[in-house]
Formats: C-alpha cells, structure tokens, sequence
C-alpha cells in the first residue's frame, strides 16, 4: 500500500465563537479537503459556511479545537486564493490588471507576470477582453475575471464563497460547467460554499451538509456521479433530495 496522503487542511473538532458572544457560531466540526478534492459546503444563513472558509484561508483561529495546514506558499505562487460572491475586482484597473493583481510581490518578472495573467484568462475564455474595464463586462464575465484572478496565483486550494448566487439562472449553469472544466485542468482543490443544493450536487465530489445551532456537520453525502454530470438523470435528483433531507 501507499503512503496515506496528508490533507491539504483538517478541521479537528473545529469551533468558533464571536469575541462577547454567548455561544459559539460552529462547534465540533471534523472536516478535511485532499488534493485535488471538489468540497461543497452547504446549509442555511449564518450556521457558519463562511466562518469554515475564512479560518481555511489563515483568516481567524479556532475558538475550540484544531485547524489543521499542509499548504504553504511557494516561490511565484501562493497556497490558497478566495473567489467572493462579488468578485471585488477594482474599478480603475483593466482587466488583465485585475487579474495580475493577486501576483504582486511573488518575485515574478513582468514578463512571467503577463504570461500568467494570459494564461488564467484563456482558461475562463475571457482572454480577447483583457481591455476592457471592469463596468464594461456582464454579471458573469466578472465573476470569471475573479476565478481567474484565483487561478493566476495557482493556488493548492481554491476558496469560493457563493461565487454565483448573483447571477441569472442560466448564466449559473454555464458559470457551474466552465468552473468543473477550469477545477479539472488545475490542479487545485475546491472548498466551495453554496446555498443551491442542485449547484453542490452538480460540482462536489463531497457535500457537507451544516445544520443546527450552534452549527455543526449533518451529513457528509459523497456524490457518486460520472462526469460531465447530467442535472435531470434520476439519481441527481435522488441525491440532491438527500442532501435537501439532510439541512
């Protein structure tokens, strides 16, 4: 046998708590994301999806228990890159420096700078607008332009945080497809955060089910589908009624 394969990150009896709050906002959480894994996270408003994915990204420390790292940032490159929900590019800057924004200080000449920037907007297809300004483009070329500005930095683990629920329902779908096409040319990892259980079902390799107050894991449902993945075959719709059952 093998040599088991660390996590890239392990929640180990995971807990947060807001300073003078009376009860922590998550509690007892074990979770863990392997290379290469698609993780979706799923649950109602404020049982602590977000709270996971900042302390994912280095950006708060367990109230209780362990969190757990096996990425480290590298010579032009960095561990982990965060996809929001608003994409947050700056308006004053075109495209492809939007997009070279996350390469600022990893010691990258101009040149492997460009090459990057070139690189990552070909994988979102969005590589003739590199430009245009940020106003000038649709709800769902921004949201690109934030993938690729992850991708830039070719991270170990990829954080999103609802990346789509601003879009339209059909951009949706087309944004769901081109990130499965993007996740599986990369070599990054996905903690992915959504409300939309047909959106969990459709990318995950694993969906983590929170419920429950203080929140902790209802279910962890491993989606055993092929892909491409067709959203109306009869077991999507069985296990997307499973994780529903689940929150």
């Amino acid at each position: 046998m093998g040599t088991p394969v660390a996590a890239l990150i392990q929640f180990q009896g995971f807990g947060f708590q807001y300073p003078g709050s009376p009860a922590p906002v998550i509690r007892d959480v074990n979770l863990e994301v392997q290379a290469g894994h698609f993780v979706a996270i799923v649950g109602g408003s404020g049982v602590g999806k977000s709270t996971l994915l900042r302390a994912a990204a280095g950006l708060s420390q367990p109230s209780f228990g362990h969190l757990r790292s096996n990425l480290q940032d590298s010579p032009g490159r960095r561990a982990n890159a965060f996809v929001f929900q608003d994409s947050r590019l700056l308006p004053w800057r075109r495209i492809a420096a939007n997009v070279a924004y996350g390469l600022e200080g990893l010691g990258l000449s101009r040149q492997e700078r460009e090459q990057r920037v070139e690189a990552a907007l070909n994988q979102v297809g969005l590589a003739h607008l590199k430009d245009r300004w940020p106003h000038q483009l649709s709800g769902g070329q921004v949201q690109r332009v934030g993938i690729a500005r992850a991708l830039a930095v070719q991270p170990d683990l990829l954080l999103m945080d609802e990346p789509f629920s601003a879009v339209d329902a059909l951009t949706r779908q087309a944004l769901q497809d081109e990130l499965v096409q993007v996740w599986q040319r990369s070599s990054a990892a996905v903690l992915f955060v959504t409300h939309d259980i047909d959106e969990a079902v459709f990318l995950a390799d694993t969906v983590i089910v929170l419920g429950g107050s203080p929140a902790g894991v209802s279910a962890r449902i491993e989606i055993d589908l092929p892909r491409p993945r067709d959203r109306n075959t009869a077991r999507f719709g069985e296990l997307v009624k499973e994780v529903g059952q689940a929150l």
